[in-house]
């Protein structure tokens, strides 16, 4: 006998104490005013102050710790910096020759507020921003899920004007605040009611005990394919409830104001790792529940200083921002190449996540249905052009992988500015031409359904992508 699909709200979810956890997408469950072939479409930007190393070709460093790899469009070889990545190599698209035109002449300390955005906000005096893409994407998406966008960092909050530490910004201009806090984060993909449901939630060890009987009961009206669906996405969630606390441990140490490179901090590096690795678990569990479609987080703020400075001791490196001026001491590459190296590798194992997660209407898995940025607005040393762009995913989207695209014209070999480690090369003369970042925001606008063809002052989409 065939089941019949249990008809619920779009936005589904488990109830009970009071508590309620967003419901995945699952076959049996006929939202509201939607069809069967509907299927979500997402969007993720990583940002990651301080840039890149790119050794100059001459150094010995340059075969194995330049960021950007050698070779042609698909034949492309990662160095030891992205190879991490080579298992997803089918995946990925990585960019060279990508910069917002309004910020090329901005110190590298200054230009995270613009990354998203492309605004043309000056080195000093008035500041004015603008929307980023990922809020004009979320005005697109926003009103099929509980939350518009999640926006993530590190440092939390907003920062301050040219020292952001958010990178979505609304139609005004103004920065969204960013949640740090694991438990905080966690708690949005949940809704209490009744005058003691925050209280009984904050007792219990897990949210999923307080549901427990409503499982039981979905259960039985679920298919095959839909009950194994959910026993993975609880257990997703049952493991990130047990990182939490561990992981929060390392977002209160305390960060006294002293040289980074010498605090020794009760967090351990081992929480470090973990709480980078909650952080994107809880991304993962908001698309996979359709919490939200659009979500932003920043590994930090420009000019270190804070948690994100301690990422780095995952890796048994000192302060991250100082990897960046201490490129040209013994292993200085080799270091900083390590910490991006790490970045690379946590943002992979977030993209293997997708990739291996089905959408349960058929249409491919959870990667060819979301569109993952990894990015910096500096490349070399506080450099704000040429910037590393890694995208994922977005196969039904329409994006094509498994390619190194190199954009404008003069530094084919991504040399302009490499090996610097003073701020003379900020202030140089651009070599080469660059194409505006802001015609990828545009293509993808376009591609995520929003009718247009400027952004930031720019008209036009990126070609081959």
């Amino acid at each position: 006998m065939n089941q019949q699909p249990v008809r619920l709200h779009r936005r589904n979810f488990l109830r009970g104490a009071g508590v309620a956890l967003a419901l995945p997408w699952m076959e049996s469950l006929v939202r509201a005013n939607s069809t069967p072939s509907d299927t979500p479409r997402r969007f993720l930007s990583v940002y990651h102050p301080d840039g890149v190393g790119l050794p100059l070709k001459t150094d010995p460093a340059w075969n194995d710790w330049c960021w950007f790899p050698r070779g042609g469009e698909k034949d492309f070889e990662l160095t030891k910096v992205l190879d991490v990545l080579e298992p997803l190599r089918s995946d990925i698209t990585i960019y060279s020759g990508l910069s917002h035109p309004a910020a090329r002449k901005i110190h590298g300390h200054s230009n995270a507020d613009q990354y998203l955005t492309g605004a043309a906000i000056p080195a000093d005096g008035l500041y004015q921003n603008s929307i980023s893409v990922d809020q004009a994407i979320a005005e697109q998406t926003g009103d099929a899920t509980r939350h518009a966008s999640l926006v993530l960092s590190t440092n939390g909050g907003i920062g301050g004007p040219r020292g952001a530490q958010t990178q979505s910004f609304n139609r005004e201009g103004r920065p969204i605040p960013a949640m740090n806090r694991p438990k905080q984060i966690f708690d949005t993909l949940f809704v209490t009611s009744g005058k003691d449901a925050f209280a009984r939630l904050a007792r219990s060890k897990s949210a999923l005990d307080l549901l427990l009987a409503n499982t039981r009961s979905l259960e039985r009206s679920l298919s095959k394919k839909d009950q194994q669906t959910l026993k993975q996405y609880l257990d997703s969630v049952r493991d990130t409830e047990v990182k939490l606390a561990k992981a929060q441990k390392w977002i209160d140490s305390p960060a006294p104001a002293i040289d980074t490179a010498h605090l020794r901090l009760d967090a351990t590096p081992e929480e470090a790792r973990l709480y980078f690795q909650t952080m994107y678990e809880l991304i993962y569990l908001a698309f996979l529940s359709d919490t939200t479609r659009v979500a932003t987080f920043q590994l930090g703020r420009e000019n270190g200083e804070g948690p994100h400075d301690l990422l780095s001791r995952a890796v048994g490196l000192d302060g991250a921002h100082g990897l960046t001026h201490a490129v040209k001491q013994p292993n200085g590459w080799k270091n900083l190449g390590t910490y991006n190296r790490y970045q690379a590798e946590e943002f992979g194992r977030f993209v293997q996540k997708l990739k291996d997660t089905p959408e349960p209407n058929g249409a491919g898995n959870m990667l060819d249905n979301t569109f993952a940025m990894h990015g910096s607005a500096s490349s070399s040393f506080h450099l704000s052009r040429n910037y590393p762009i890694i995208s994922a995913g977005g196969k039904n989207l329409g994006f094509t992988n498994g390619r190194y695209l190199k954009f404008g014209k003069g530094n084919e070999d991504n040399q302009a500015g490499a090996g610097i480690d003073t701020d003379a090369g900020w202030q140089a003369e651009l070599q080469g031409e660059e194409e505006p970042l802001a015609r990828l925001f545009i293509t993808l606008l376009q591609r995520f359904g929003v009718e247009t063809d400027t952004f930031a002052g720019i008209t036009g989409t990126l070609e081959r992508v």
